[in-house]
């Protein structure tokens, strides 16, 4: 069939469906009804249509216009693979915009995913790959009384000859994790995944503003430089005004946007932009207009800035390590400086919040970083196989004083550096640094994660990382820029309570690990109850069994084949358990303490170790046992809250060297005070105490003094032969006198060797 005839197909198409309606709000005229249809052949059109929500994702549009059923029940997310393979066209229709003065239509869209086409009235006005630069086109020459716009999805990329996973990323830029995780099923989205809309603009306007500013060494004066790049503005002037944090304006200037270029704007005293934990986070309100000679107005920008300094320094002693001959380079600086000030830090690693990125909204990120506020958390770590959040993500953490690490879509490959891979690469990583190098929050660029262990086998000479390197200095050098997580020095893992292949129990790696920084580590737990059976059908869910839909929600070969639920760890600690409710309640508790153990432990190794980032915060869809702290969509676990108590800046803490105990051992525990804070904390009294069955028996009062700012104290140790209890769980209680919010509680299992039967049966578990 020849081109001419294609076209008119498509035409006769699109003339069949109904006119959409528009909503405009100022400039922006939002496009009402979209609709999509896939084909297999790029010159085809869609022998279907269905109305499309937009931004949202191809394959919901699909599942929602058939009537299928929630992709997480059951097996449901299977009945997706095929939509990878095609190709899939959006259309949505418009009446020609009325227009004034000269003004102009464009098209803009804030992300599509992944490579794409976009006509208007049948002609090609782009062609792109990548979904994280924006599209930004004018219509106004091409447009008609009544214009038809169609954007065509391409199959999603995939490198030829590999299985079906995480590999077949290894040549794009698209998210790895869709590909297929350890707690992300193989379910790739496509389609309009960002705000998407036309915009009414004058003939002068800005494209881009970007507030630079230099900080002097004691932080008391800054100097600001706007950069703006726009449309006929060079000629034009502009009238900036710069408001603190209580709303009084500081600066205001007008001139030629010419003279931007050359000029700097000087701030004395700036209110400095800090993590919610340390001080808080101000932010500046800038606005800046374009004026014409008569003094109209033509453009208006708006935006927050948040005055910071940003360092990884080195830890005290490192230039000393090692310290015998033969020499190597010391461990490169991990440890966050902010504004002069040295902090732990203190989070998790963020992973999409939703299979489909365009799902996800302003309310969806505020409600998950609100409760990472609630675990004393500061710092995110945005892990390199997912996606680079959204605007609102982090405008909110800028607001909330959330510090992020944000690593570049590389994850667990061996990105080779091809031409086409790298000019695809240089293009979206420009356009991720120039979107969020606004952000005071953004305090770590990273190349991704991963890249180089065993499976990636990535180095600093590969030319992929060399590239990113090179970008974040030219674009962004006031942050640092790591090559990746983990590097030498810091540590991955451990993701088990218990490692079956040693032995070894959390208890017993974690205070020799020794690491810089554990930006990941893991302990898996099951989702709750009334969670398992909205995912898992009836006559699966007791017991758990491999090759059921326990298996296809991470319980079962996810990684290894008894993770993430790990039965025989379960009933090594509990005893084979006699319902759901108490294997739920069984795996929760050494999730509960196991979290409690590293988050502590990593904060008594400071100064040497500077970062405690579990794997994983929250989840993209409803599993069955994972690692993270939040089930989907933000329901705390309990872990939740006991990692909430490890991450208080200031509490007692006791260091156990195991965690199942029996009748007649002597108990021993190492007590110590953990301290982040930098104000000035006066000494108080600890009382340890063991309660179990009902009763409870002080072990030992410690008398500690001030705690200097930032330094934790190393108390006494205590050893007691433990009495017989009829209980199977007792609890080591540090209680500091007149200070409950500082006090601790740990959970630990206990046998009699006098009482018969198993004494390690569970119960529901109560936080």
């Amino acid at each position: 069939m020849n081109k001419r005839l294609i076209l008119s197909a498509m035409i006769f198409f699109w003339a069949a469906l109904p006119v959409p309606a528009m909503e405009r709000e100022g400039s922006k005229i939002t496009l009402l009804d979209w609709y999509v249809g896939y084909h297999d052949r790029k010159e085809a059109s869609p022998a279907e249509w269905y109305p499309a929500s937009v931004p949202g994702a191809v394959q919901l549009d699909y599942a929602r216009a058939k009537g299928w059923g929630d992709h997480n029940y059951a097996e449901n997310w299977r009945d997706y693979k095929w939509m990878e393979d095609v190709f899939w066209t959006y259309q949505t229709e418009f009446p020609k915009p009325d227009l004034v003065s000269g003004e102009r239509v464009y098209f803009v869209s804030r992300g599509i995913d992944y490579q794409f086409e976009i006509l208007l009235n049948g002609k090609m006005l782009h062609a792109q790959e990548g979904m994280f630069k924006a599209v930004d086109l004018d219509l106004t020459d091409l447009l008609m009384e009544h214009d038809t716009l169609c954007l065509r999805i391409f199959p999603v990329p995939k490198v030829p000859g590999r299985n079906d996973d995480r590999t077949q990323a290894a040549q794009s830029v698209k998210p790895a994790v869709s590909y297929g995780w350890d707690w992300h099923p193989r379910l790739i989205p496509s389609g309009i995944w960002d705000e998407t809309y036309l915009e009414v603009r004058n003939p002068s306007h800005f494209q881009d503003v970007f507030i630079d500013y230099r900080l002097s060494e004691d932080f008391q004066h800054a100097d600001i430089n706007l950069h703006a790049r726009g449309n006929d503005i060079d000629d034009k002037r502009f009238e900036w005004t710069l408001t603190d944090p209580d709303g009084k304006t500081i600066l205001r200037e007008e001139g030629k946007v010419t003279d931007l270029a050359s000029g700097s704007f000087p701030v004395e005293n700036p209110q400095l932009w800090w993590t919610h934990d340390h001080g808080l986070p101000a932010l500046y309100e800038s606005r800046l207009v374009l004026l014409d000679a008569g003094g109209n107005i033509l453009d208006i920008d708006q935006q927050k800035i948040g005055f910071r300094r940003m360092r990884l320094v080195m830890y005290e002693g490192a230039w000393s390590q090692p310290d015998t001959f033969p020499k190597g380079r010391s461990n490169p600086p991990i440890t966050i400086e902010l504004n002069g000030r040295r902090i732990f830090a203190k989070g998790s690693n963020w992973v999409n919040p939703d299979i489909f990125p365009g799902t996800i909204t302003r309310d969806r990120y505020e409600g998950l970083i609100e409760n990472g506020l609630k675990l004393n958390f500061n710092i995110f770590r945005v892990w390199g196989g997912g996606i680079v959040n959204k605007e609102a993500f982090y405008d909110i953490c800028d607001e909330k004083g959330m510090l992020v690490w944000t690593e570049f879509p590389l994850a667990c490959n061996d990105y080779k550096g091809t031409p086409a891979y790298l000019s695809i690469l240089k293009q979206e990583s420009g356009a991720i640094i120039e979107r969020i190098r606004k952000h005071p929050s953004n305090a770590i660029w990273s190349g991704g994660n991963e890249l180089f262990n065993g499976w990636s086998r990535m180095t600093e000479q590969s030319l992929a990382l060399r590239l990113l390197n090179s970008q974040c200095y030219q674009l962004d050098p006031k942050t640092p820029f790591i090559y990746t997580s983990p590097l030498m020095g810091m540590a991955h893992g451990h993701y088990v309570f218990k490692d079956q292949s040693t032995g070894e129990e959390v208890f017993q790696w974690m205070p020799r690990a020794g690491a810089t920084a554990y930006s990941e580590f893991g302990m898996p737990g099951a989702s709750p109850v009334e969670l398992l059976r909205k995912i898992i059908p009836e006559d699966e869910l007791f017991p758990p069994l491999p090759g059921t839909s326990w298996e296809s929600h991470h319980a079962f070969h996810a990684w290894g084949p008894d993770r993430w639920l790990m039965p025989g760890v379960l009933e090594e600690y509990f005893g084979k358990a006699g319902d759901l409710e108490e294997l739920v309640a069984n795996s929760q508790l050494l999730q509960c303490e196991g979290y409690k153990c590293i988050f502590e432990e990593a904060r008594r190794q400071k100064p040497v170790c500077a970062m405690a980032i579990n794997w994983c915060y929250n989840e993209p869809w409803i599993t069955a046992v994972n690692n993270s702290l939040i089930n989907y969509p933000n329901l705390p676990k309990p872990a939740f809250y006991s990692v909430s108590d490890a991450c208080r800046p200031f509490l007692a803490s006791a260091r156990m060297p195991k965690f199942s105990w029996k009748e007649g051992e002597t108990f021993s525990c190492d007590l110590y005070i953990l301290n982040d804070l930098y104000e000035g904390m006066t000494g108080g009294k600890v009382n340890l105490k063991l309660v179990a069955g009902g009763a409870e028996q002080v072990l030992l009062t410690w008398d500690f003094e001030q705690a200097d700012p930032n330094r934790n104290i190393t108390g006494p140790t205590v050893r007691e032969k433990l009495p017989r209890w009829d209980t199977d769980r007792f609890y080591v209680v540090l209680e500091v006198e007149d200070h409950p919010e500082y006090s601790s509680r740990y959970s630990l299992l206990y046998a009699s060797v006098t009482r018969k039967g198993n004494n390690h049966g569970s119960r529901r578990l109560n936080q």
